[in-house]
């Protein structure tokens, strides 16, 4: 069994580090949770055992899964979806087969797409967010990339970066595969 000076330690380093990665301070958590700058100071320095009800409301303020900061991370943690799990869309452009690689809570701020298209297979966008952009690496192939009036030939292994606030297409010559990011804003 492990030890309570072990779970606090790593409960405190964990409360801590998601604080300052959202780079609030002590007082800023403090006036958002309602538990006082001192308590929260002591939790994060390991001097004080947070009850079940401050723990709930430093997790919630800092937007942390509650019971992930207990959980012993020691080893590597992760996600697999095996080849036929990963999310794919078939109907949504002409000849292309889009793989979903971004996991589902990133949607509309940064996503990642494996596409594949059949010889001369097209993928017509509409406008996304304002200030959308993508970026598009051919990793077999060749594509050519349209957003709004500007258009560029791709080859295998370069990149084009493009606004996505606008219509877009990309048009394959031949088989093509591609990785997509989307970046939105």
């Amino acid at each position: 069994m492990e030890k309570p000076d072990s779970i606090l330690s790593r409960l405190s380093a964990r409360l801590k580090q998601a604080r300052q990665a959202q780079g609030l301070s002590l007082d800023a958590v403090a006036k958002l949770s309602g538990v006082s700058r001192s308590m929260v100071s002591q939790i994060e320095r390991g001097e004080s055992s947070p009850t079940v009800s401050t723990l709930w409301n430093l997790t919630r303020t800092l937007q942390v899964d509650f019971a992930g900061l207990l959980e012993d991370q020691a080893g590597s943690r992760i996600e697999l979806l095996r080849a036929e799990e990963v999310p794919t869309i078939e109907n949504h452009g002409d000849g292309c087969t889009i793989r979903i690689l971004s996991p589902p809570e990133d949607a509309g701020r940064h996503e990642v797409y494996e596409l594949r298209f059949a010889d001369g297979g097209m993928l017509d966008s509409a406008p996304h967010a304002c200030g959308t952009k993508e970026n598009l690496t051919v990793i077999e192939g060749v594509l050519t990339v349209t957003s709004g009036h500007a258009s560029d030939r791709l080859n295998t292994g370069e990149t084009a970066r493009y606004a996505a606030d606008v219509p877009h297409r990309l048009k394959a010559e031949g088989q093509a595969r591609a990785f997509l990011v989307v970046k939105g804003m």
